[in-house]
């Protein structure tokens, strides 16, 4: 049996944790940065891969300020699915529900993974009840096994791409 390839896309507002997220499904997860107000952000994008069974997951982690639209737009050319994920200690904001509505759109499977649970102020309900049409899972994106639980538990809802990708 050929082994399954998979590209998804983590999507999220700035300081949401999607490069945590990738970190923390791969340690040897790649990452292009600079350092701005509050230390450092992601410019380009994060890169891992994961091996589920049969199944190779490319991740690729997503700047989160509106300016790299074009970044994410590049990035999520060909993806099988897509992560949003969501600080729950912020209100949802029009940027988090354009992510979201372009997803939607895009008519990409993906699901709304919340974030910082855990974290003083966080409304994990409110976000939950925000993205109702969504699965929903509530993770800790510094959680090896809990962001791996999420991962293939949505990977085990989707289907292989068929031909030729570059991942």
């Amino acid at each position: 049996m050929a082994e399954e390839k998979y590209k998804i896309v983590v999507f999220g507002a700035f300081g949401a944790g999607k490069s945590t997220l990738v970190q923390a499904l791969d340690p040897q997860a790649k990452h292009i940065e600079a350092e701005c107000a509050g230390g450092t952000t992601t410019i380009a994008f994060d890169y891992g891969r994961v091996q589920i069974g049969e199944k190779r997951v490319y991740l690729y982690g997503t700047p989160g300020q509106e300016r790299f639209e074009f970044a994410r737009e590049i990035i999520g050319k060909g993806m099988d699915g897509a992560i949003l994920l969501v600080d729950v200690t912020c209100p949802v904001d029009e940027f988090v529900e354009h992510l979201s509505t372009s997803i939607i759109a895009a008519r990409i499977p993906y699901v709304v993974l919340l974030n910082k649970c855990d974290a003083v102020g966080a409304q994990p309900d409110a976000a939950k009840a925000h993205f109702a049409g969504a699965e929903t899972k509530i993770v800790s994106a510094k959680d090896r096994r809990e962001a791996r639980d999420a991962l293939e538990e949505f990977i085990g809802t989707l289907r292989p791409h068929t031909g030729n990708k570059t991942n």
